[in-house]
């Protein structure tokens, strides 16, 4: 089956942040696991790059929108490349082919009679986007009380939205799932019980989006108007029919290229197959946009309904919501570097229900590393590794294996097993993990259960090799299960026994809950690494940290205040000692310097373009012009600091450092002993 998973496509107003990669990781987790169910999928994510906020936003960094977006935009698909997120295409909505599509889609929905042109009075919001009637605070309902709301009266073509209010209800009555968790889809209920009022979906105040033909319509009172000025789309019109344009609806097609996991090319001739089986991943606060106003609009136009819109809550970071004011948003690249992309998908996935609030807590983070990750599943399989190790030189071969022999512990796997598909359909996402956590409870209580020691001191070698047996088996399944929160944890396990990951092989374990009976093991590298302390003060974060006091950077990485290590002569000297958690926040790339020019107006600095593997190279502003040309830098490679906040300077953006030592009459490069690939980290 063609099956279609997308996330929202997120506003380039800003930076990724926690809540980003937690939404994205779920439709990857989803596309995973349908894979293995033998599915055909399609992961369709991107950036939403128009609207007043973005000409506000590129306006405020002195920058033009398009270059704006192209920047932000990087960042975000540079996020996900690093997080090893699984998506077969990233959408932006300025793109040509999507373009074609908005304007093709207002001209369909003027054309089925469900737009009018009128006058739109009333509050706006910038920062969500949203239109309000009748709010007497001047705060934005839907943005938590932060955003003041700005008054506007202006020309705008409104879609019809009142004329589905009943539709929509039987479309929710038709499927229980067709929203979860369940609570959310009773709010979109009554919301739309309350009384659906018609939607403004175009404006004329700014000049950054999509541009709408001048069509002629008739008003609500069946006059006909035609426009007096240049209305763009409605920023929500816009994005939502990123989900259809991406397939090659309304336009002369998308550029798609597959993914590993896809079985097909996911050419243009097949691609609008995928929109027959749809599921959206979205955030809480975005759900009415899909629920009420995404599924009128397909009414509209004819096309098929979503089959399923999930919501998930906020993260909040030790019981405070997250905000820049308050210093505590989490970057996810850097907590992902600093503890491992595969845990941090663990711990997102397991801390929290889906559809309820998380909060994001890094000591709580290092307590599921070390007790669960470690202790339960890493040291599991560095058992079983070991004994088999120790008594049958890696081999386990059990022809005489029956699951009877382990009557209680096969019965437990089955029962876990069968629950582990209808926890995955509904989007009980911890429960899952919790469900998968009972199998390796199983394995590591028949270690203790049955004592493999004792089994080969006392000549049990037939019993001793059906227990490995099962243990290995267990082990194969839990890998099986995991590969959708932990993918490449999955795969070494699974090398581990000489196994590889496919639908197959999920069918053969999990599906059929099959055993096999002979397995040559392989050792592998310890799983999981405890870790002792924080690995990022609690001061810093962000992807930039506020500079701190030493006694609360001390305080901060996790140890005493008063140190017991051996003085060092001369230490003062060269500066206030640091954690290894603080030099674990840089981010040191090889890098080849590709171009080097001098920047106007200055004697010291050169603009350089250093590519570090990225999709496009870094410009970075280095004052080192009085000790080398241009000439002598192309084709170099260097050392830099990649997750530098950028600077201005000169008028221009430098996104990085290049290190360098000085003395008072000359300056060094750092270099790199022997080419490398460029984007290789130094630590």
């Amino acid at each position: 089956m063609q099956q279609l998973i997308t996330t929202p496509i997120y506003y380039v107003n800003d930076i990724p942040h926690i809540g980003h990669a937690y939404t994205t990781i779920i439709a990857d987790m989803l596309k995973k696991h349908r894979y293995l169910q033998g599915d055909e999928v399609f992961f369709l994510t991107g950036t939403d790059e128009h609207g007043q906020k973005i000409e506000q936003s590129a306006k405020a960094k002195g920058k033009s929108p398009q270059s704006y977006t192209d920047e932000i935009s990087a960042v975000f698909r540079s996020l996900w490349d690093f997080m090893g997120i699984g998506y077969d295409h990233f959408i932006r909505t300025t793109d040509d082919y999507h373009l074609e599509s908005i304007t093709c889609v207002f001209e369909q929905l003027c054309a089925r009679g469900d737009v009018y042109l009128g006058e739109y009075e009333g509050d706006y919001c910038v920062s969500c986007e949203s239109f309000f009637l009748n709010i007497d605070s001047g705060i934005c309902p839907d943005c938590a009380g932060e955003k003041k709301l700005t008054k506007i009266k202006e020309e705008s073509y409104f879609f019809a939205l009142s004329r589905y209010q009943e539709r929509l209800l039987e479309w929710y009555a038709s499927s229980e799932d067709v929203i979860l968790p369940k609570y959310r889809k009773n709010e979109v209920i009554r919301f739309v019980e309350s009384g659906l009022q018609d939607l403004s979906i175009s404006r004329t105040s700014f000049s950054w989006g999509v541009q709408l033909p001048a069509i002629t319509t008739k008003s609500i009172n069946g006059e006909s108007k035609t426009p007096s000025k240049q209305h763009i789309a409605y920023v929500w019109l816009d994005a939502l029919f990123n989900y259809v344009s991406a397939l090659g609806f309304y336009n002369h097609g998308a550029r798609i290229s597959p993914a590993p996991e896809s079985k097909a090319s996911h050419t243009q001739d097949n691609l609008k197959g995928f929109w027959q089986h749809a599921t959206h991943i979205v955030g809480k606060d975005i759900l009415r946009f899909h629920a009420v106003y995404w599924p009128a609009f397909l009414m509209s136009l004819g096309l098929e309904l979503p089959k399923h819109i999930y919501a998930h809550g906020w993260w909040m970071r030790d019981g405070q919501k997250m905000s820049k004011s308050l210093g505590n948003v989490i970057d996810p690249r850097v907590f992902a570097q600093s503890y491992g992309v595969e845990n941090l998908r663990y711990y997102l996935l397991r801390e929290t229900p889906f559809g309820q609030d998380g909060d994001f807590s890094q000591r709580g983070l290092i307590e599921r590393i070390n007790s669960e990750l470690a202790n339960d599943l890493g040291n599991l399989l560095n058992r079983v590794l070991g004994i088999s190790e120790k008594y049958t030189a890696l081999v386990i071969d059990a022809p005489h294996f029956a699951r009877a022999h382990f009557a209680q512990e096969c019965e437990q796997i089955a029962e876990i097993l069968a629950g582990l598909g209808e926890n995955m359909r509904t989007m009980q996402t911890k429960a899952y993990i919790e469900s998968v956590w009972k199998l390796l409870h199983i394995g590591n209580t028949a270690i203790a259960k049955y004592e493999p020691w004792n089994l080969f001191k006392q000549g049990e070698l037939a019993k001793l090799q059906s227990l490995l047996c099962l243990l290995a088996n267990l082990l194969l399944k839990v890998a099986h299960a995991l590969y959708p929160i932990m993918p490449e944890t999955s795969q070494k396990i699974t090398s581990a026994f000489t196994r590889q990951i496919t639908p197959e092989s999920y069918a053969h374990f999990i599906t059929q809950n099959a055993y096999d009976t002979h397995f040559t093991l392989h050792k592998v590298a310890p799983l999981f690494q405890k870790i002792d302390s924080l690995l990022i003060p609690e001061s810093s974060v962000e992807s930039t940290p506020k500079s701190t006091t030493p006694e609360s950077s001390t305080k901060d990485s996790g140890t005493k205040s008063t140190s017991t290590a051996p003085a060092i002569a001369g230490i003062a000297s060269i500066g206030e000692e640091i954690g290894i958690g603080d030099f674990a926040k840089l981010d040191i790339r090889v890098g080849e310097v590709l171009s080097a020019e001098p920047v106007p107006k200055s004697t010291k600095l050169l603009r350089l373009q250093i590519d570090i593997g990225e999709q496009q190279p870094r410009i970075v502003l280095s004052g080192i012009a009085e000790y080398y040309t241009p000439k002598q830098l192309i084709g170099t490679q260097v050392c830099m600091i990649a997750n530098l906040k950028p600077a201005k300077i000169m008028g221009q953006y430098s996104y990085g450092m290049i290190l360098a030592s000085k003395d008072t009459e000359s300056l060094s490069l750092v270099r790199i002993d022997g080419r490398r690939k460029n984007g290789s980290k130094v630590s």
